[in-house]
């Protein structure tokens, strides 16, 4: 049995009597413990102060990678999109520039409008459900206090940590911050870090708008005999990049990535472009 009965009361304590009185257990299993009125050892406070700037640091870099690989996303979103609708006009009248301005600004409108709602509504849900989950927390908390600390030794004895070592743990925890314990532990979450449903939707609709110039500029600006299959391969190009850059961004094989866009992309042209193509013959 470990010895940690023989040094810890046998009621846990409350979070407020916690921040009164100091209290920790020593880990090691021949040692004894601080005595009630003793406050931590100066290394306390700072490590739990480094462990939250660290966490702080990798949520805020999670985040921007996660913004940073929707960004690309919602580029080649553009680029797909708008370019299967330009060649698919272009097909059908190659030599009507109004008709295909047309198409591509109503496409890169619809679109970037599009991504920015979808991204609004998606990113609010999931910001309601962290908000839901901390407040529940919250409460579980605040109605019993003893049962969240056996709950956090629980997880870090799960996690390898022996009974003494992860009630100790526990204990200098729920004292430095309760609730941030629990959601850091148990959710992966932080309390003053919500998802912005704003950003998530201006990002969007830029990326998107972006990604959609490309063949929107390139059927415009080449000329008529020769502008589908330039923008076509001009397309796909850019379908490899983002392919790449999206790849590099997630730690994944760059080959299978590239391929599944371009051959993705080149699909969708080559349908609209048939389609355009049989409109346009029956027209």
């Amino acid at each position: 049995m470990p010895s940690i009965d023989a040094r810890l009361p046998l009621t846990c304590p409350t979070s407020h009597e916690l921040l009164h009185i100091g209290l920790t257990a020593s880990a090691e299993p021949t040692g004894t413990a601080d005595s009630p009125g003793q406050p931590p050892a100066d290394s306390g406070p700072g490590d739990a102060q480094d462990g939250s700037s660290g966490s702080r640091s990798a949520s805020e870099l999670a985040s921007r990678l996660n913004w940073l690989r929707a960004g690309v996303l919602g580029a080649n979103d553009g680029i797909v999109s708008v370019a299967g609708l330009v060649i698919g006009v272009a097909a059908a009248a190659p030599t009507n520039t109004g008709a295909i301005v047309a198409a591509g600004v109503a496409g890169i409108l619809a679109g970037a409008v599009s991504m920015a709602a979808g991204e609004y509504v998606s990113v609010s849900t999931q910001s309601d459900t962290e908000k839901a989950l901390v407040a529940r927390q919250r409460a579980e908390l605040a109605h019993d206090p003893e049962a969240g600390i056996d709950e956090l030794a629980s997880h870090y004895r799960a996690k390898g940590l022996s009974p003494a070592t992860a009630m100790t743990v526990a204990l200098e925890l729920t004292a430095h911050d309760a609730v941030g314990a629990h959601l850091d532990a148990e959710l992966g979450l932080r309390e003053d870090d919500y998802t912005n449903p704003w950003h998530a939707a201006l990002s969007s609709a830029v990326a998107f708008t972006i990604g959609s110039l490309l063949p929107m500029l390139a059927i415009i600006l080449i000329p008529v005999s020769v502008q589908i299959p330039v923008t076509f391969f001009s397309v796909l190009i850019g379908l490899g990049i983002t392919g790449a850059v999206s790849a590099h961004l997630g730690d994944a094989p760059v080959r299978p990535a590239v391929l599944r866009v371009v051959i993705g992309g080149a699909l969708a042209m080559a349908v609209t472009w048939g389609i355009g193509h049989l409109i346009g013959v029956s027209v």
